[in-house]
């Protein structure tokens, strides 16, 4: 499991090198996952066990790292009370496009497994 958790900090890494050397306004982390798809789809063979373990375990525990997140919003002080309109409009409407998004993921990804399952082992 180290191997795989040190695979998605080089990726994050390189790609939070990427956003500083380019003065990119996409976070590190984004472009790191992007280089890891492209990386593993180039590849063209099965997801190394360590890294998908240590993937496995970290979506398991995903809320854990969202907490501090929810938790900084109490702290904003009075000046930033006006902008709570801003922040609760983009809140839902991530929220409701998060679960659009992953309900046709989850749809194309069942459709594809029922074609070819055996492409896919358990």
């Amino acid at each position: 499991m180290l191997r795989g958790l040190i695979a998605l900090f080089v990726f994050q890494g390189i790609g939070e090198s990427i956003v500083y050397f380019g003065h990119l306004p996409i976070p590190g982390s984004i472009i790191g996952m992007i280089l890891l798809f492209l990386t593993l789809k180039t590849r063209g063979r099965n997801i190394p066990i360590a890294l998908e373990k240590t993937s496995h375990l970290m979506i398991r525990y995903l809320y854990l790292f969202l907490i501090p997140a929810c938790a900084g919003c109490f702290f904003l002080t009075q000046s930033n009370f006006n902008e709570w309109i801003f922040i609760a409009f983009s809140i839902f409407t991530s929220t409701l496009l998060t679960i659009i998004l992953g309900a046709l993921l989850m749809n194309y990804m069942l459709a594809r497994y029922k074609k070819n399952p055996e492409v896919h082992p358990q």
